[in-house]
């Protein structure tokens, strides 16, 4: 077997190091749970009662938050799928024609079929030189991950793992749990914490972690909080985090609202329709990751104004225009408000002399 050279080492080195914030949060929970159950509900507390309430509660929201917490780790960020990736032929047209036009022409010829309704800036299929293919819509290139990772959001040094479509819920309700979890320690840390400093408690080593448990609770609530009213936010307006630091391009310009379908189907396409789930880390969200339903108009007035032949759309911000490619059907039946889909996969509007949306014409132009 041949010896391991200087870039395998490396990469081995760093594999343990994006493991160091991991066990650091693994450490931080450990000690909070000796602090916490032992030194101040065991040890601490006289009241049999609060006792038992108290660790009841906080068993709860200490097993919901290393439940979500370990499946934000573990569960593996999706790829596109095999109908993204070029066939052999396709690669070598690309290897053969140099960059420019007839490069996009190549790219454009494969992505015909394919529900992707985004672009460049300059206008571009959205290509992968690394993994050699078309990128789906709200897909990019993680260069921690060295992959196309679907609806990525951004990749975590925390979870040591990218957050999109896989995990985003799982990772939203870690941070809900773990704001919980802080703000219940301190809440019910508070009484002791100030008998700390009014030398109220027994000078054992319990009321050093009484108080440092409180400081730490209280510091993480601020940080957590800012941070899971962030992804609330950006769940409302159905963006990830690259698209909110830059919007996404259709072929009739930049629409920083482009994915958002209103406040209720937002929350459904990242949670699911079975609100029963919504709490718990397990898989609910809607659709393949790969396709999504999108508004094809500016609705935003800080916009630039629409393409001729759209007013009309505009002026009713409810009537949401879609792709004409049908979508899985978990993603198509959010649309049932506004446009519905046939059994078939088509859509409403379209004869035999076409299609009388002006909006969907313009996304199959070639």
């Amino acid at each position: 077997m041949a010896p391991s050279g200087p870039g395998s080492v490396r990469r081995r080195c760093r594999r343990v190091l994006y493991w160091i914030p991991v066990a650091f949060i693994g450490l931080l929970l450990g000690w909070s749970y000796y602090a916490y159950a032992i030194q101040l509900c065991i040890v601490s507390m006289e009241n049999i009662g609060e006792q038992v309430l108290c660790l009841i509660a906080y068993h709860l929201l200490f097993a919901m938050f290393v439940w979500s917490y370990w499946k934000t780790i573990y569960t593996l960020p999706m790829n596109p799928s095999k109908e993204f990736h070029l066939s052999y032929a396709e690669k070598e047209l690309l290897e053969r024609e140099p960059r420019g036009e007839a490069h996009q022409e190549v790219l454009r010829r494969a992505a015909k079929d394919l529900p992707i309704y985004t672009r460049t800036m300059s206008g571009a299929i959205r290509y992968c030189d690394r993994c050699q293919l078309i990128k789906p819509d709200r897909c990019h290139h993680c260069s921690v991950c060295d992959k196309c990772i679907l609806k990525m959001d951004h990749h975590c040094p925390w979870v040591n793992n990218c957050v999109g479509f896989s995990n985003y819920k799982f990772f939203l309700l870690f941070l809900a749990y773990s704001l919980l979890y802080c703000l219940f320690i301190a809440a019910t840390d508070l009484q002791y914490f100030i008998k700390f400093w009014t030398n109220g408690l027994p000078d054992t080593q319990a009321k050093f972690h009484i108080m440092f448990l409180f400081f730490a609770a209280a510091m993480f609530s601020v940080s957590l909080s800012s941070l899971f009213g962030y992804h609330c936010w950006l769940v409302s307006k159905n963006k990830s985090t690259l698209e909110a630091f830059r919007s996404p391009v259709f072929r009739h310009g930049t629409d920083k609202n482009g994915f958002s379908l209103g406040f209720s189907k937002n929350m459904r396409q990242v949670f699911g329709d079975e609100k029963k789930y919504w709490l718990l880390p397990i898989f609910s969200s809607l659709g393949d990751g790969c396709s999504f339903p999108t508004c094809l108009v500016n609705q935003d007035p800080e916009q630039p104004s629409t393409p001729a032949g759209l007013n009309s759309t505009a002026k009713n911000p409810e009537n949401h225009q879609f792709p004409a490619k049908p979508l899985r059907e978990s993603q198509s039946h959010l649309l049932s408000d506004s446009q519905s889909w046939t059994e078939s996969g088509t859509y409403p509007g379209k004869g035999k002399a076409g299609m009388s949306n002006p909006a969907l014409t313009m996304e199959n132009e070639t």
